[in-house]
């Protein structure tokens, strides 16, 4: 079942592997929050959406990649985020709720 808070998201992060019916983007920033930063590039890239482009540039900015980053959020239409690596998380796995 798709958690339905962030709270209920991070309590899911003590199993081996995300929930198989959760969407791809939830399981990327499933692997990024366990600390697996390829495996959640790995289905990021692979996301040909305006999500998917926003993880990956997320993904990007952690990894301290500005430059990639920034093309990234551009293809999300996002702006370059201000805030902590730890707050945009939670904004985009609440927006995949």
């Amino acid at each position: 079942m798709t958690p339905k808070t962030y709270e209920e998201f991070e309590f899911n992060l003590e199993h081996k592997v995300p929930p198989e019916e959760w969407s791809d983007a939830l399981k990327s920033l499933w692997f990024d929050a366990k600390g697996d930063w390829e495996a959640s590039h790995d289905i990021a890239q692979d996301l040909h959406s305006q999500m998917g482009s926003w993880i990956h540039a997320y993904l990007h900015r952690k990894e301290g990649d500005e430059w990639n980053a920034g093309y990234w959020y551009s293809r999300a239409n996002k702006p370059f985020p201000d805030c902590s690596l730890q707050e945009e998380l939670k904004v985009l796995v609440e927006a995949n709720l």
